[in-house]
């Protein structure tokens, strides 16, 4: 039966010590913030604006978000920050001629590449997927990669 006297229990089987951390996947939180809205946690798709924070979001939930006047509306946290429309930037992105996502018609029997991004810089060609670093310009909206900002070296928009 167990326990009758024929066994002596050690502390560790007793006493229970402290529960481990889940670790969270990186390439699930870079999926997470790369291609899905902050806000409604829909794909992304245009117009993309961002925030200060640099957050991405659809532009259709900021404007729903910022009409939601109702009272019993609890407040997101991923956009408490954003008070109107002036508070975030359309961006200019460029397409990835290597990406097929929404081109064909998927039945769910596809396998979808989550490595592969929809834009890429158009400076250096670097995929916007969350390995590398990516800068948007406040004034116009052009999006590059940090590496394309540091050879450039300039503030300014080169379109």
């Amino acid at each position: 039966m167990g326990c009758d006297g024929g066994t002596i229990p050690k502390r560790h089987e007793l006493v229970k010590g402290p529960r481990k951390v889940e670790k969270v996947d990186k390439v699930a939180e870079l999926v997470a913030r790369w291609f899905y809205c902050a806000l409604s946690q829909e794909k992304l798709c245009r117009p993309i604006v961002a925030c200060e924070l640099g957050r991405l979001y659809n532009k259709d939930a900021i404007i729903e978000f910022l009409l939601d006047k109702s009272p019993d509306k609890t407040p997101m946290e991923s956009a408490s920050h954003i008070k109107s429309i002036k508070n975030v930037t359309e961006l200019n992105l460029v397409d990835n001629p290597a990406w097929s996502g929404d081109k064909e018609s998927i039945k769910g029997d596809k396998y979808d590449d989550l490595q592969s991004a929809q834009f890429i810089c158009p400076v250096v060609g670097l995929e916007m997927n969350g390995r590398h670093r990516f800068c948007f310009l406040r004034n116009c909206g052009c999006v590059f990669s940090e590496r394309a900002l540091k050879e450039i070296k300039s503030e300014v928009c080169h379109k």
